[in-house]
């Protein structure tokens, strides 16, 4: 069956005949084509030995090291000013307004904006006196925005300190040794392009599986399934891209349709030993909330089916691979970048906000694995 079936009631109540129309629509039936034809490239990361030392260096950067600076030397950008503070609104105590130890990385500006400007050129004993605007998120309500004036007293200025890129700095990331570290660098480097990349590919795959199908789909399921692609957005949106947003409705239903019908002629399940071990992962995935994540499957069953269902979807994408025409390539993480870059704004510049919303996050991926300086082993 198709979607929800249509009641329509004719006639009913005490001392009638029910009468009524029920329409129920049923599932097209699928006819499957080979997919040897289908095409796909795999891509395998080159990581060079500069782009892993650039990675340790950035690393080293971000580390935390400091050594006292000299009493008589004043605190520059870069520094770690360490101050207890007396803050006043109107020449008035306020909760909150005192502060013992706080330590402030000058020019990140993370503490309170343009607080570090004015902690430039203090030295270690002396008394400073700095005009702030609390923050608009400041706890308590009716101090947000106010102008505070904080009497500083620092206690000490520290200046980074080089850090030692060696086995001992390798150990205290959770490598054994820096080989090993370079190494753990390299795989995760590779590891986070190729995620990406892989995504592409399973596009591309279930590009050609919908395009070289025809099926007919009823309409009430592409209704449904439209309400779905176009619920967050604003009502001008839904009508100035109707048109997009249905095909995205239709070829999501055609390929559930396809690949479930994939599946289940090649017997593929999740069994539920498979599907725990998936929650595991995800479990230990986060460290510190690992009993929040459990407890998120075990409350949301939607969550685990979810889950289930794109377990269920790689593994008929991983039999599609094993069946398809493979073509292996070995390219640096520059071609990669273009890769993705090049596809995330192609579909950015042609798809509607639904659309785009589902490549967002291609945008970022560069950045985001540009950033990412912590190595944790598994």
């Amino acid at each position: 069956m198709a979607g929800h079936p249509k009641l329509d009631l004719k006639s009913h109540g005490e001392g009638k005949d029910l009468n009524y129309i029920l329409e129920i629509d049923e599932l097209p039936s699928i006819k499957l084509k080979s997919v040897e034809n289908i095409k796909f490239t795999d891509y395998e990361i080159s990581v060079s030995e500069r782009e892993v030392k650039k990675r340790i260096d950035n690393i080293a950067k971000n580390q935390n090291n400091f050594e006292e600076k000299n009493e008589k030397d004043t605190a520059e950008n870069g520094d770690l000013v360490i101050f207890d503070y007396d803050a006043t609104i109107d020449n008035k105590n306020f909760e909150g307004g005192q502060g013992k130890n706080t330590q402030i990385v000058l020019g990140k500006d993370l503490f309170i904006k343009g607080f570090d400007k004015q902690l430039l050129g203090v030295k270690k004993n002396h008394t400073k006196e700095i005009i702030a605007a609390l923050p608009e998120n400041y706890p308590k309500k009716e101090f947000a925005n106010k102008r505070t004036n904080f009497k500083c007293k620092i206690l000490n200025i520290k200046k980074p300190k080089p850090v030692k890129i060696d086995d001992l700095f390798a150990k205290n990331l959770g490598a054994k040794n820096l080989n090993d570290l370079k190494q753990l660098i390299s795989k995760q480097i590779q590891n986070q392009f190729k995620s990406s990349l892989d995504s592409l590919s399973k596009e591309n795959i279930l590009d050609q599986l919908e395009k070289m199908h025809d099926v007919q789909l009823p309409d009430n399921l592409i209704q449904q399934e439209l309400e779905i692609v176009s619920q967050n957005l604003k009502k001008e949106d839904r009508e100035k891209h109707k048109n997009e947003n249905e095909k995205i409705a239709k070829k999501r239903i055609k390929l559930g349709l396809i690949l479930n019908e994939l599946g289940t002629k090649n017997n593929l399940k999740v069994d539920e030993q498979e599907l725990r071990n998936e929650i595991q992962k995800h479990v230990q995935s986060m460290p510190g909330q690992q009993k929040q994540v459990l407890e998120y499957y075990q409350k949301n069953p939607s969550a685990t089916m979810n889950l289930r269902g794109s377990m269920y979807e790689e593994k008929i994408i991983d039999l599609i691979k094993h069946k398809s025409k493979q073509t292996k390539k070995i390219i640096s993480i520059e071609e990669a970048e273009d890769i993705i870059n090049q596809r995330s704004m192609a579909d950015q510049s042609t798809s509607s906000p639904s659309k785009k919303e589902k490549f967002k996050k291609a945008g970022k991926t560069i950045k985001s694995i540009r950033k990412k300086n912590k190595i944790r082993k598994k």
